[in-house]
């Protein structure tokens, strides 16, 4: 198969400004020394303040690469989680029913792996909260705020709709 030619950006977010661009180059040296992977073009962006907090920052880089074959495509998409990627080149390409059965199954294992990592995660995370009610029960006890909107309506008196009869005068 031909090589691809693709862009792509990695964006980070972190503190202090000078750690998240340390960060943000120790990715793209990474990605560079990855097998197949060939870094064509890098630019980086210097780190801004995140709107709303005090002290957080995000920067990007704009990478453009040449990957040996689409499982260098789909692993990096996997392993830097890129915010956009994009093949540039070729426009076109034919894959062999062999090359996309292979892609997709490490594709699925991909995502096998993923949902493990997380089924476990749930697993200690319930583990710990039912240690932590035995020890501490006092702090499940408080009452949880519920946000206006998911509160029960409340039991307003319903306005009575006027009535569709007539009323007659009575005659003395």
């Amino acid at each position: 198969m031909e090589k691809l030619q693709v862009a792509l950006v990695i964006e980070i977010l972190g503190r202090p400004p000078e750690h998240v661009k340390e960060a943000i180059n120790t990715i793209v040296v990474k990605l560079g020394s990855e097998k197949g992977v060939k870094i064509l073009n890098k630019k980086y962006h210097d780190p801004i303040p995140v709107e709303g907090t005090k002290d957080l920052f995000t920067t990007f880089v704009e990478i453009e690469a040449e990957l040996d074959s689409l499982d260098n495509y789909y692993g990096i998409i996997f392993a830097y989680m890129p915010a956009h990627i994009e093949i540039i080149k070729p426009e076109n390409f034919s894959l062999s029913n062999g090359n996309l059965t292979e892609t997709g199954n490490r594709l699925l294992q991909r995502l096998h792996d993923y949902d493990s990592i997380t089924k476990t995660i749930v697993t200690e995370r319930d583990i710990l909260l039912k240690k932590l009610m035995e020890v501490a029960p006092h702090l499940f006890k408080q009452p949880q705020k519920v946000l206006p909107s998911l509160q029960q309506p409340s039991s307003k008196p319903q306005s009575k709709k006027p009535s569709s009869k007539k009323k007659t005068k009575k005659k003395k």
